[in-house]
């Protein structure tokens, strides 16, 4: 009765699994075992730079759902400044903030500010698919933000 019961279950799986292609069995392995944190997911964007009167970036940031970043700021000094982004950090999940070594794991950031020279490393999944920005808080210059994209 058991063996009659397992080759019907058996049977009945058979045309799903016939219908997986290709592309999905590369989906599944495409990020290996350690799923969204895996080697294979990650990507190191180019860097941010927080100096008195220069862009923040050379160009807008495109980033795919999914997919582990690791975004170096460096501040040189030249003044206080500071990075907002709270709709950007609402749609992302932050892994941690590296400074100085020291490895931070928020549950939440609104911000990051530099009162003098130094250097950040933020890593994070990107989730929310949209339109953000990062910015200089009450500038409205456009080299003054980095314009981010979540597809």
């Amino acid at each position: 009765m058991k063996k009659s019961i397992f080759t019907t279950m058996m049977l009945a799986a058979v045309p799903f699994a016939a219908t997986a292609t290709d592309d999905d069995a590369k989906q599944e392995t495409a990020v290996g075992v350690a799923g969204l944190l895996s080697k294979s997911n990650r990507e190191t964007l180019p860097g941010l730079t927080l100096s008195a009167g220069h862009p923040i970036a050379e160009a807008p940031l495109i980033l795919k759902s999914g997919r582990y970043y690791t975004l170096k700021i460096e501040a040189d000094g030249s003044q206080e400044l500071a990075l907002e982004g709270a709709g950007f950090f609402r749609a992302v999940w932050v892994n941690e903030i590296v400074i100085e070594g020291i490895e931070i794991r928020p549950l939440g950031v609104d911000s990051v500010e530099f009162d003098e020279a130094g250097k950040a490393e933020i890593s994070f999944v990107a989730i929310k698919p949209g339109s953000y920005q990062l910015k200089i808080p009450g500038s409205t210059g456009g080299t003054q933000q980095v314009a981010i994209t979540i597809e």
